[in-house]
């Protein structure tokens, strides 16, 4: 019998965090374990703060959040046993985990997820990209953003979307709406962190336009998802524009409130100039919920080029939310059943396989 493949994975976070990017580090290296049979060992600058744990064939160890502890704990786990590749699940560990592969002669894979990838990245993460035997990208538009400052070969840079989870289901949505405390009013709904590092995601950009949107005769409420230190900012802006009673804050719902949100809402709708994909387009979707973003960055994608959501320019926000408002509501089981077709768990594990596959076939 064959020795099983093995991977190490130093990743910013994935079992028991939260967001985006430990989603799709849970997804992508459980398809790894449970399909293609890697043993995977994870390395999280983060620990854990939920109740996510790893499957059979992965083990996480503790996680270590300063930078000298996680170099030196990367190192020592690279050094300690044979591992056939280093999975670089953020380009700012790029230079951390080539140093790693290179102890062992492992082989390199780096993981490229939106914004951080859309310019070119210091010196020794570029040196490290260069030398990576594949990179994965989660859209076209930060796999053809990497290719721009990259001299990597383009068949060396495969694009991998995120998937959504089996939770994320149409459901009784006049029972989540009651629930939430909403009547006939048409609800808008964001969900992202509230950072004032990411004011990209656009929540501002929502309550910029919801005067023309009450003027017009609708009763809207804006529920706004996700907690940070832009809040107070937000709030403050709701005010100068007259609509605080229209927009309400609700924090962080947690993994297991989202799915009830997500019923609730007439629309969900992210105005984000700076997503590598958008995860919460897929959730909202998945649902039952009809979904907004701009043409721009990896929101193309999530939204299938429109196929499944409405695209629409950061100067037409308004009307384009009024559009939506205002015209048939999609069926939700089939809305539901087009994104599970193209992101759900099938399509993505598939994904995976073939990348395994082709990885095999390289060694």
């Amino acid at each position: 019998m064959s020795a099983p493949v093995r991977l190490l994975a130093l990743v910013t976070d994935a079992f028991g965090a939260p967001g985006g990017i430990a989603q799709y580090n849970r997804d992508f290296l459980t398809a790894l374990a449970e399909d293609a049979g890697y043993e995977v060992v994870i390395l999280p600058r983060r620990g854990p703060v939920g109740a996510h744990s790893p499957a059979r064939g992965m083990t996480q160890l503790g996680a270590r959040p300063g930078r000298a502890g996680y170099v030196a704990a990367a190192l020592r786990a690279a050094s300690g046993r044979r591992f056939d590749f280093v999975f670089c699940g953020h380009l700012y560990a790029a230079s951390l985990a080539f140093a790693a592969a290179r102890l062992r002669r492992s082989r390199l894979l780096i993981q490229l997820h939106g914004i951080d990838a859309w310019a070119p990245p210091r010196p020794g993460a570029r040196k490290a990209f260069a030398r990576a035997d594949l990179v994965l990208a989660v859209s076209r538009f930060t796999r053809a953003a990497a290719l721009g400052w990259s001299a990597l070969a383009p068949e060396r840079i495969v694009v991998v979307p995120n998937t959504v989870r089996d939770v994320f289901v149409p459901g009784d949505r006049q029972a989540a709406r009651v629930a939430l405390g909403f009547a006939d009013e048409a609800v808008l709904l964001s969900v992202g962190r509230l950072d004032g590092r990411e004011r990209y995601k656009g929540q501002d950009r929502v309550i910029d336009v919801l005067p023309g949107l009450i003027a017009g005769g609708r009763r809207v409420a804006y529920v706004v998802a996700g907690a940070g230190d832009d809040r107070a900012r937000l709030e403050s802006l709701a005010s100068e524009r007259g609509v605080a009673d229209a927009v309400r804050f609700v924090g962080d719902v947690g993994e297991d409130g989202l799915p009830l949100l997500y019923r609730a809402a007439d629309l969900f709708v992210m105005p984000s100039t700076g997503e590598g994909f958008g995860i919460v387009f897929l959730e909202a979707m998945a649902c039952g919920t009809p979904a907004l973003g701009l043409a721009a960055g990896g929101v193309p994608d999530a939204l299938a080029d429109g196929a499944l959501g409405t695209l629409a320019p950061a100067d037409r926000l308004g009307e384009a939310i009024a559009a939506v408002l205002d015209g048939p509501r999609p069926d939700p089981a089939a809305l539901s059943a087009a994104v599970a077709e193209r992101f759900g768990r099938a399509p993505f594990r598939r994904a995976v396989a073939r990348l395994a596959e082709r990885l095999g076939e390289a060694a």
